[in-house]
């Protein structure tokens, strides 16, 4: 409802993007759930872990909406309102927004490397940085078609193996391919973010991955990314957590949406899309963290 409104009652929650934040909270399930049954694992430390996650998702939010409104690439286009360009907030405060996020983050990065390890520093510098060069920055890689990369190394398989480190004190191989599963969700969330918007960040000069690819290619990019995420969580099982691939049953969210997808949708026909494949990444996520449990 908010994502439709140009004046929404809360201009804050419109700007941290609530539908993106399954792609801060299932790395971190999963993470979690790799991590069950492994010895020595310390459970109070998912609470800082998602914390980690969540607003550095936030931040990265708010300074997108600033860089992108404050180079002018948010001008023109159909999906929901930003704050600096739609002019609900002074780029200032939203700058401002993004960089109090991207602390909250990195105090609770702090926390977890001082009862783990202190290189988690350097990953979570790493992510900080990368979460800012996204659009900020004379060279954002998030206009050269990169930002997928970042989606999948961060928001999958370093938050997921990440999660299962600070609780285990170890990596395994099923928090990799968990990882890799949640990267594909993740990643699946930004191609039909950029595939609505292709016509008016080609017009700006960005080319996102989806301006590089062209509108068909990217249509059957984000099917295919479901399509992996579900075949990692069968992967998942057939390592050793059988009942993970219950996890599979959640892709039936997804029918809709890539109806809709594959039938041509365009515009503002995509944008409850974006929420069927939130909902989508919660299911598949939720459901095959319960079965990595269950199967402990």
């Amino acid at each position: 409802m908010a994502a439709m409104d140009p004046r929404p009652s809360s201009p804050w929650v419109l700007g941290a993007r609530p539908r993106t934040l399954p792609a801060a909270v299932v790395p971190v399930a999963l993470g979690a759930a790799a991590a069950a049954g492994e010895p020595g694992t310390v459970w109070w430390r998912v609470g800082p872990a998602l914390l980690v996650s969540l607003a550095l998702q936030v931040g990265v939010n708010y300074a997108n909406d600033y860089s992108d409104g404050v180079r002018g690439t948010d001008e023109v286009r159909v999906g929901p309102v930003r704050l600096v360009a739609g002019g609900l907030k002074p780029a200032v405060a939203v700058k401002r927004a993004a960089f109090l996020s991207f602390g909250v983050a990195a105090v609770a990065g702090l926390a977890l490397a001082a009862v783990t390890s202190w290189w988690l520093l350097a990953v979570g510098a790493a992510a900080l940085l990368a979460g800012w060069f996204y659009t900020g920055g004379p060279k954002p890689y998030g206009y050269l078609g990169l930002g997928e990369v970042f989606v999948f190394v961060f928001f999958g398989l370093v938050a997921t193996a990440g999660t299962t480190y600070v609780i285990a004190k170890r990596i395994t191989a099923i928090g990799w391919l968990a990882g890799c599963a949640a990267g594909c969700l993740a990643c699946a969330l930004l191609v039909i973010n950029n595939l609505r918007d292709i016509p008016t960040d080609r017009e700006v000069g960005k080319r996102t991955l989806a301006v590089r690819l062209g509108d068909r290619a990217t249509r059957w990019f984000y099917t295919l990314l479901l399509v992996a995420a579900g075949g990692l969580v069968v992967a998942v099982a057939v390592a050793g957590r059988p009942w993970a691939a219950v996890g599979v049953a959640g892709l039936v969210a997804a029918v809709p949406g890539v109806r809709a997808v594959m039938g041509g949708a365009t515009g503002r026909a995509l944008i409850p899309v974006l929420g069927a494949t939130g909902r989508t990444q919660m299911l598949v996520g939720a459901l095959a963290a319960l079965g990595m449990v269950v199967s402990r």
